[in-house]
């Protein structure tokens, strides 16, 4: 990890160490700035049972900027977008050095548990959550078992 700077260092090895409950991130040995996320679905939403692969990049200029994450496993979800983009403040405006990739891990598998409609990526999903929430759910857990298959590493 020569080239790493020691902020990046000690969160992967936090990550490896002590993982979170749910949450696997394991840096690429051929570039530890990219990780591989494989992220389960929380129990009692509509991705419960799924296995999601997300990547997650740390810039040139992280921690002053956010990192990048998407989706790498299709979800149905109105923050989430059709290219695996995700919605979420502390990745766009709300960012502050102080957090850190375990938070923003945190706070994606928090978005799964609660979709917020209101601030869509995907108007589609969000049109649908709004005018039939539990029709969107059920799709939402179609999709999950279509694709959000394999098993935490």
């Amino acid at each position: 990890m020569g080239e790493l700077p020691r902020r990046i260092q000690k969160e992967t090895q936090r990550l490896l160490s002590e993982p979170v409950a749910g949450i696997s991130a394991s840096p690429y040995q051929d570039n530890l700035r990219y990780f591989n996320v494989v992220l389960a679905g929380p129990a009692t939403s509509p991705f419960e049972g799924g296995i999601f692969r997300l990547e997650l990049f740390l810039p040139e200029e992280y921690p002053m900027a956010p990192p990048k994450v998407r989706f790498l496993t299709k979800i149905y979800h109105p923050n989430i977008d059709k290219l695996g983009r995700i919605c979420l403040d502390i990745l766009k405006d709300k960012w502050s050095p102080a957090l850190q990739v375990r938070t923003v891990l945190l706070s994606i598998q928090a978005l799964l548990s609660a979709p917020n409609p209101e601030d869509p990526l995907d108007a589609g999903v969000a049109d649908h959550w709004k005018s039939n929430e539990a029709a969107a759910i059920e799709e939402a857990k179609r999709w999950t078992q279509q694709y959000a298959t394999g098993s935490l590493p």
